[in-house]
């Protein structure tokens, strides 16, 4: 677990010594001048932590307050291909602090050596960088000649943040790094993206759980080796939950459980609608076998039954979502996918400076807050926002850091929490109430409630 002292030792190396010398090294700073790497990557990062619209005034009021006047104008010039480079290398030293707190006292999540989630979001750039962060081409938002995806893991017990990779934008999420390097025990839940036997063989063989969704192309086969019909199988099922062993692949025969649970007709519905919808845009059809499995919850895992029931795998696979809800308040309340300019090198300069200011941002919502189940990311993120500039001054005394951190926490440990509701109950409370099968199976369709879907500067 860090400790205040540790974050503020390692924030003030990253963002001086650290900047100083990967600005060098990239060719960003190349002579002795006032404007050093430290202070430019400091007046961005606290400059757009504080004010995620700041503009370029601003942001060189900022520079001002952290020892380096500077024009609006001068700042400008500054975002070059190089200022890209050295920001994305900073911001890949960053991702190498790996900021934990103690578990989350649930014990659901504690049965497992953390519970990681995967995901990416995706990020539209100008056409100008395809050479640098090539896209799926075409001229539409979902087919861009530029894009860089954003590959995240998050562990839920602890907060840890592993990422952003960075990732050309046209690259499938089956390429991501790092997909099997979790400790042994602990579980891992991702999106279809992400499903391949040889991927879930590997995690098996390290000893390593994981939960996901059935991807409908799979071939089932039962304990003997017989090939399934799955729709034929849950036909039969009158009980509308079934929790069996399997094997997995025709080729693999990975040892799992195939859980099913059969959903209320209107969310079947949602989702059949949903189907057609992406059909029709793409010029499709949806076959009547996949309509009907529509009907049907499944899941695939390897974690016993012993240590996981049904009932507490449908409250994890709710928990997959609170990835998408970091993305979100990223966008939202970081503005990560917006810029004020139509210049493409300040354009990127500005996703990295912008990444790297909410990394600063999880680290302190780890260390203040994350021990809290009913924890507000949006409220403690705006409380951090209003602590930027004093960050920014304190940078350079390490004990007047520590000083503002210890601030921070203090506030954030008073407040920033969920209200508990009756009606629509939040992930927390079903991860910690472990709620019946029926109410399970009758809260909203997450995937319809989350989208899957790019961003763009704006």
């Amino acid at each position: 677990m860090w400790t205040v002292t540790h974050l503020s030792t390692r924030l003030q190396a990253l963002l001086t010594t650290t900047a100083d010398a990967l600005a060098r090294e990239t060719g960003f700073v190349q002579r002795n001048s006032k404007l050093t790497g430290a202070h430019f990557v400091q007046a961005l990062l606290f400059g757009w932590l504080n004010n995620p619209q700041a503009t370029l005034q601003q942001l060189a009021q900022m520079a001002g307050s952290v020892g380096v006047p500077i024009s609006p104008q001068g700042l400008d010039q500054r975002f070059t291909p190089a200022a890209a480079s050295y920001l994305q290398r900073l911001l890949e030293a960053a991702v190498t602090e790996i900021v934990t707190a103690d578990p989350v006292t649930i014990p659901l999540l504690q049965r497992f050596r953390g519970v990681y989630l995967l995901d990416s979001t995706t990020i539209v750039l100008s056409d100008a960088l395809a050479a640098l962060w090539p896209g799926c081409g075409g001229s539409t938002q979902a087919r861009t000649q530029a894009a860089l995806k954003l590959q995240v893991q998050f562990d839920l017990s602890t907060g840890a943040l592993i990422g952003p990779f960075l990732q050309p934008g046209r690259e499938h999420d089956r390429a991501a790094p790092r997909q099997t390097e979790f400790p042994p025990g602990a579980l891992r839940l991702a999106d279809l993206g992400y499903f391949h036997l040889d991927t879930l063989r590997e995690l098996t063989t390290a000893g390593i759980y994981w939960l996901s969704r059935l991807h409908m192309q799979t071939h089932l086969f039962d304990q003997a080796g017989t090939q399934m019909d799955l729709l034929a199988w849950l036909s039969q099922n009158n009980a509308g939950a079934s929790d069996v062993h399997i094997l997995l692949g025709a080729q693999a025969c990975l040892p799992a459980r195939l859980l099913a649970v059969k959903v209320p007709a209107q969310v079947a519905e949602q989702r059949r609608r949903r189907l057609r919808q992406e059909a029709k845009r793409k010029g499709q059809t949806v076959s009547k076998r996949t309509l009907a499995l529509a009907a049907w919850t499944l899941l695939v895992t390897n974690v016993p039954s012993d240590l996981l029931t049904l009932e507490e795998a449908l409250v994890l696979l709710r928990t997959r979502w609170q990835i998408e809800l970091l993305f979100k308040l990223w966008k939202s309340l970081g503005r990560l996918d917006e810029s004020r300019s139509t210049k493409p090198w300040r354009q990127l300069c500005e996703l990295y400076a912008k990444m790297l200011a909410l990394l600063v941002q999880h680290w302190l919502l780890i260390l203040s807050c994350w021990q809290y189940p009913d924890r507000s990311l949006t409220q403690a993120a705006q409380t951090i926002q209003r602590y930027a500039t004093s960050l920014a001054l304190a940078l350079g005394c390490l004990t007047r850091l520590r000083e503002v951190i210890t601030n921070i926490q203090c506030c954030l440990q008073t407040g920033c929490r969920i209200t508990r509701r009756r009606k629509h109950p939040s992930t927390y409370q079903l991860v910690l109430d472990c709620h019946s099968l029926a109410n399970l199976t009758s809260v909203r369709d997450k995937e319809d409630t989350f989208p899957r879907k790019q961003y763009t500067f704006s």
